[in-house]
């Protein structure tokens, strides 16, 4: 599995990061094999969030690895919180709670990244940045980012925050590439020109925050995959020619496609089905021409102005 730099950190991590919010779904022993295949393809950066399956997916996760100090040097372990029922919240005490019940369901005495989840507009800066100080000082959390949130949202946090915010998870995939089409589309009155996230992908780029691309396979909010879908035949085609060439699957060049951008993205994999993992590490080593990235891009429905 080929590495990379996490944001401004020292921190190196595969350029695959394993989802674990659906690990639920499987029984021990299918969590296990996951668990040890990932480990197998080089792919030791587990992403969590305190909210998946209420938090049983990181009960289940440290179970499935067997958790122990040994276990715990050889991986990377990402989580987030904020998310609350009908409601985000980025106070202190529910950040330092969180985190606390994080660390037990892991079974672990730190995270090496915690990320906050979805933009909490109550959110006080001072009280984030007094939490990150408390956690990072305590050795609890040794890095920091954000999820889902604009570039005015971080200047925001970084008012008070002195912690480096080393990534940022977002939504991107071939078909929801909104935030690649606004930088192709300057200065033009269609909709592709809208920028509805602030140039959020210029910004990470030139801030050295590390863009973790979350449902790397889906069209719209969750609606389906775009892979062997009928709705997108011309992009299928032009990946499927590409899967052959490499001879890899349709999977492994949906991932190679982000892989390829130079903003050196970890895209977040969310598969439990052991051969799609497979075909997702395996676009560690395929290298999209820049022919072949602008094809697919442009197959998914994109056009250039």
């Amino acid at each position: 599995m080929r590495t990379m730099k996490l944001g401004s950190s020292t921190l190196e991590v595969p350029v695959i990061a394993v989802g674990c919010m659906r690990i639920n779904s499987l029984d021990k022993t299918g969590a296990e094999r996951f668990v040890q295949t990932a480990l197998d393809k080089g792919a030791n950066f587990f992403d969590h969030a305190d909210i998946y399956g209420g938090g049983t997916c990181e009960e289940i996760f440290a179970d499935a690895i067997h958790m122990n100090d040994e276990v715990r040097e050889k991986i990377i372990l990402q989580s987030k919180c904020g998310i609350r029922p009908g409601m985000f919240d980025f106070s202190k005490e529910h950040i330092l709670e969180s985190v606390d019940a994080i660390l037990k369901r892991l079974r672990t005495d730190y995270l090496d990244i915690l990320l906050l989840h979805r933009p909490d507009t109550l959110v006080e800066p001072e009280e984030v940045a007094e939490a990150f100080d408390r956690l990072e000082s305590s050795g609890k959390v040794r890095h920091f980012g954000v999820s889902n949130q604009t570039p005015m949202q971080i200047q925001l946090l970084k008012k008070s925050v002195k912690q480096p915010l080393v990534a940022n998870q977002l939504q991107l995939s071939i078909t929801n590439a909104t935030m690649i089409s606004s930088g192709f589309n300057v200065n033009m009155e269609n909709d592709a020109a809208v920028h509805r996230d602030g140039s959020i992908l210029d910004y990470c780029r030139l801030n050295d925050i590390t863009i973790q691309p979350w449902s790397p396979f889906q069209y719209g909010f969750f609606e389906g995959v775009f892979l062997g879908n009928d709705k997108f035949p011309e992009l299928n085609k032009q990946i499927d020619e590409n899967a052959e060439k490499y001879n890899v699957s349709n999977t492994t060049i949906a991932i190679a496609w982000l892989l390829r951008h130079p903003a050196h993205m970890q895209p977040v994999i969310g598969t439990m089905n052991l051969d799609r993992l497979n075909d997702c590490c395996n676009a560690s080593e395929v290298h999209l021409t820049r022919e072949e990235w602008y094809a697919i891009y442009r197959a998914a429905g994109n056009i250039l102005p």
